[in-house]
């Protein structure tokens, strides 16, 4: 019985702190666990794109300009980061060398192939855009490599028998599934004895980005946990799973979660928070696998526990999380009225042609809104589609954000109520109100400048007045 457990990039940064507060500190002693990791926290963002800001890395400069050499700076950049990493980890030893031998492989390797990959596409015959799936993926798994390598080398140094597992197939001549990339890697590892340090990055036939995007590490991590019959997954971060973002309403306020259900997890990963991609949470839920969430930094607390089956004991509000930076996308036409489905089928066909993720949506008579997490380039675009396929329809858009009250029960009477008037007794102006007759979530739609206090004034109405403690409900 052995647990699989992923290091997200910002505690991988801090690598004391993973040796003496995860690999060390734990009841059932140093073997039996299986770790993922992460790139190097702001890797990613280099190598294809910022998460939030969406500026440019290596992928982005590369693909959208094929005469341009703009990436080929970005990579230097990217290597002198890397190097400077590994002198920070290994210092000015032997150990060091080997680093950056194994960096400058991977590096160059990948700079060789973007390099080739333009001369050809200059050609008239070769079109870019039928390799940039690729590149993204070739791009990606440098940083789970680099980071993974490390950590064993580190680990070996320091007395414990770790094993570098690489699911990047790097120069690999065989495209496979998922699956059978992770059988094979695991079928002579002796867990009892070895303590496997695994790339978040996994080359598969179907391509992980392709379905995932930056979910990938959290869908590596799901099938280890499934296909080796974890008894729990455990994701390790720099902060608790708390119940609203300790910035927003002050650390000493904000509590761990400590239980909760998949379905929660669900809901903070559609407003983008960083829980678990939900499809690596579907594996994990049908295999009735528990996830625990654990804060780095705080070895000693049991984190917060999700299970498939947990409801709290009495009704009650378990976090306010919310996103800025939405996009209300209104549809308003006369002759909407009685043809809903046809205008809702058809303005959903030209989002997801663009890619954007609707977090929600409201309608009536005669309008359509949906509340789109994407760029303003990609809106724009999107109303020039749904322009052209409904010319007489009126069409607006406006920035907004979105303030979510999230529990696993929260069938409590007049709580919508007690949530508006919070809200308004702050002088904010509430755009629109979602209710769930599952009773998991409230939505209040507000403009992006009362972003922070709603979730303040939530958090003081719904949460801080029962002075939960420690947790609100204290995993075991």
């Amino acid at each position: 019985m052995h647990t699989v457990e992923k290091i997200g990039g910002t505690s991988m940064t801090d690598y004391e702190s993973v040796r003496d507060n995860i690999i060390k500190e734990n009841v059932h002693g140093i073997y039996h666990r299986i770790f993922v990791v992460s790139a190097y926290g702001g890797i990613t963002n280099l190598l294809l794109e910022h998460k939030k800001s969406g500026q440019p890395g290596i992928y982005g400069l590369f693909a959208s300009a094929i005469e341009d050499d703009s990436w080929l700076i970005q990579f230097n950049k990217l290597r002198i980061t890397l190097r400077e990493i590994n002198y920070r980890l290994f210092g000015d030893s032997e150990l060091l060398q080997e680093a950056n031998l194994f960096l400058e492989e991977r590096i160059e390797g990948a700079r060789k192939c973007l390099r080739d990959l333009q001369s050809l596409c200059q050609h008239g015959h070769f079109a870019l855009d039928a390799h940039l799936g690729t590149v993204r993926e070739m791009l990606a798994s440098i940083g789970e490599a680099h980071s993974a390598w490390n950590t064993s080398r580190l680990l070996q140094r320091d007395g414990i028998n770790a094993c570098f597992i690489d699911l990047t197939g790097w120069k690999t001549s065989r495209h496979i599934s998922l699956d059978e990339r992770i059988r094979n890697a695991f079928a002579n590892i002796d867990l009892s004895k070895q303590l496997p340090i695994v790339t978040g990055y996994a080359h598969s036939d179907t391509g992980l980005l392709v379905s995932f995007d930056r979910g990938y590490s959290e869908m590596t991590f799901s099938r280890l946990a499934v296909l080796t019959g974890a008894k729990e997954a455990i994701i390790h971060k720099e902060f608790h799973l708390s119940s609203a973002d300790p910035r927003l309403v002050d650390a000493e306020k904000a509590v761990p979660i400590g239980r909760t259900n998949y379905d929660v997890a669900d809901q903070l990963a559609n407003l983008g928070m960083e829980a678990i991609h939900p499809k690596a949470a579907k594996g994990l839920r049908r295999q009735n696998i528990p996830l625990r969430v654990k804060n780095t930094f705080e070895p000693d607390h049991t984190g917060t526990l999700i299970t498939r089956d947990y409801i709290s004991d009495s009704p009650c509000v378990e976090i306010i999380a919310g996103c800025k930076g939405v996009y209300a996308l209104e549809l308003f036409d006369q002759d909407m009225a009685g043809n809903i489905y046809d205008y809702d089928r058809e303005v959903l066909s030209i989002i997801k042609r663009f890619r954007a993720h609707v977090i929600s949506k409201e309608t009536n008579a005669n309008s359509l809104t949906h509340f789109l997490s994407t760029n303003l380039k990609t809106i724009k675009r999107i109303q020039v589609a749904i322009e052209n396929c409904f010319p007489e329809a009126e069409l607006n858009q406006r920035k907004v954000a979105i303030v979510s009250a999230i529990g696993s029960d929260m069938q409590i009477p007049g709580i919508l109520s007690k949530a508006v008037h919070s809200i308004s007794s702050k002088n904010i102006e509430v755009l629109a109100v979602h209710q769930s007759m599952r009773h998991v979530d409230m939505q209040f739609f507000v403009n992006e400048a009362d972003y922070d206090i709603t979730v303040r004034s939530l958090h003081e109405t719904l949460i801080e007045v029962h002075e939960h403690g420690t947790a609100i409900c204290l995993a075991s």
